[in-house]
């Protein structure tokens, strides 16, 4: 057996020497308390919480401070009041801005990879690489930010020209999670600012720190005041207020299903703009013809990756009768080699799940598998390791499909495997969820790729690649209950048609 492919969240793509900006010891990347940043300065907040270090308790990342609603208005003002300026300055202005956040987030990844470690509990290569991916988004929408929004349209009239331009839509509240909280955090801010957007950002609560070191490097970025803010706190506090103020033109969240079906009602009534991106239940199919090992692989990475906390993991993994007895056998093996440890410590392949609320959550799952009949392969355990933190023991599970198990997101090192009696029956297995994020498929066949690809009823496929093997660059919408909006330059920006003569 080969040795195991490196879990890795973010592909990293070659660049050229990345220049040693702001990395003076004078300015540090972030320092607890975290604050909040509000028109262009630093602030305490109404209270204070603690964020944790999931692979070692007794060494809390710091101690971050909590907005209110006041403060929460407070940034949404502001960004209201540096929208016109804003909206109306020069695209170079904007790549500039873009492209200097992304130049100091890559000269700086390994500080930033590090501290997501701690915060999150990705291991430290999954970490370094996710630093590393936001650093080149950045940069992507610096480029983005100089493409011309501008397309003419012949008219059925002579002498009279039609142009179709985009503009700013005015101040976007952005709602992050802690699964990915520095390149998804990236894909909206650089989205937002490159088409002229002003920014109230409201990370998770248990990753403060990361997004307390993101807004220190967009501080020197030399944006005007209001163009960028970040309030911390609670959902039902700061989220709730976002989403409600009427000077928030649009929201983009990034969250469960169930948050987002309640953001969108807010927002639909007072006809806000709204991008939900949400949960999945993603299902890997495996065929009889498949490289069994590749698929293994696939299966492995897609599902337990990050410690299985991605939207886009490996939850159901339907493989075909006959290769089901090997290929359980094989994942199981491999599982078996896996390192769960300290997310910082060389040679841990796994780290601890995020936090207290979700190792309960994989446990109680663990339970609810066993009482339905479910056959538990591997793990579903608690572990204890040298340091104090969230440490579970990935779970492999033979189930049915209408186990709860194998219809709810659990988001997390759980999966579920599930036999198919053919193609027909695998796709039919696959698109049986409420969700529709992603599909892959692991076979031989080019016909059958192809009619996966297209009756995967899904926003995103991938073909003898793990679920996981996504790139922000390109689109990434679902479908059913996973998405609800558009993802590109149609959300950020509101058409205008001119109709010039003469």
């Amino acid at each position: 057996m080969g040795p195991l492919i490196p879990f890795v969240d973010f592909p990293s793509f070659p660049h050229a020497p990345i220049p040693s900006m702001n990395r003076d010891p004078l300015v540090p990347l972030v320092a607890s308390p975290f604050r909040h940043y509000i028109n262009g300065g630093w602030e305490t907040g109404a209270t204070t919480g603690v964020s944790f270090n999931p692979s070692d308790l007794d060494e809390p990342v710091g101690e971050y401070v909590r907005a209110d609603v006041r403060q929460t208005d407070a940034a949404i003002e502001a960004a209201h009041a540096a929208f016109r300026e804003w909206s109306l300055a020069s695209a170079q202005r904007r790549a500039d801005a873009l492209d200097a956040i992304g130049t100091e987030m890559l000269a700086r990844r390994d500080e930033l990879g590090r501290l997501l470690a701690r915060e999150v509990g990705k291991t430290l290569p999954e970490a370094t690489a996710e630093a590393t991916r936001a650093g080149q988004i950045f940069k992507q929408f610096a480029a983005e930010a100089l493409r011309a929004f501008a397309e003419p349209v012949a008219s059925a009239r002579a002498d009279i020209e039609i142009d179709v331009t985009r503009e700013p839509l005015g101040v976007v509240g952005i709602i992050t999670p802690w699964s990915a909280p520095l390149a998804i955090a990236a894909a909206k801010i650089g989205a937002a600012i490159a088409h002229g957007n002003c920014v109230v950002f409201k990370p998770a609560e248990s990753a403060p720190a990361c997004a307390a070191a993101l807004a220190s490097i967009v501080s020197r970025a030399g944006l005007p005041a209001g163009v960028f803010n970040l309030v911390m706190g609670s959902g039902r506090q700061v989220g709730k207020r976002i989403v409600a103020n009427p000077l928030v033109a649009a929201i983009s969240l990034t969250g469960s299903a169930e948050t987002g079906s309640r953001v969108l009602q807010v927002a639909a009534a007072r006809q806000a703009r709204v991008q939900l991106e949400m949960g999945g239940k993603n299902p890997f199919v495996v065929l009889a013809d498949a490289d069994l090992d590749g698929a293994v692989d696939a299966a492995l990475n897609g599902a337990y990756g990050s410690a299985g906390q991605r939207s886009t993991a490996s939850a159901r993994l339907i493989v075909e009768r006959a290769v089901f007895e090997p290929f359980v056998a094989a994942l199981q093996a491999k599982l078996a080699r896996l390192s769960v440890d300290h997310a910082l410590k060389h040679g841990t392949d796994i780290g601890p799940v995020a936090n207290a609320a979700q190792l309960e959550r994989h446990l109680d799952y663990v339970k609810i598998g066993q009482q339905e009949g479910a056959q538990l392969l591997h793990g579903g355990v608690q572990l204890e390791r040298a340091t104090r933190g969230y440490f579970f023991e990935p779970a492999l599970f033979v189930g049915e499909p209408e186990h709860r198990i194998a219809r709810e997101e659990i988001f997390g090192p759980l999966a579920v495997v599930l036999r198919a009696d053919d193609y027909e029956h695998a796709l039919h297995l696959a698109n049986d969820t409420t969700y529709g994020l992603c599909a892959g498929i692991c076979t031989r066949s080019l016909s059958r790729a192809r009619h996966f690809r297209r009756h995967a009823q899904s926003g995103l496929v991938t073909i003898n690649l793990p679920t996981t093997a996504v790139e922000h660059h390109a689109p990434g919408g679902g479908r059913k209950a996973s998405a609800y909006g558009a993802t590109d330059a149609a959300f950020w920006t509101a058409v205008k048609t001119a109709y010039v003569a003469g």
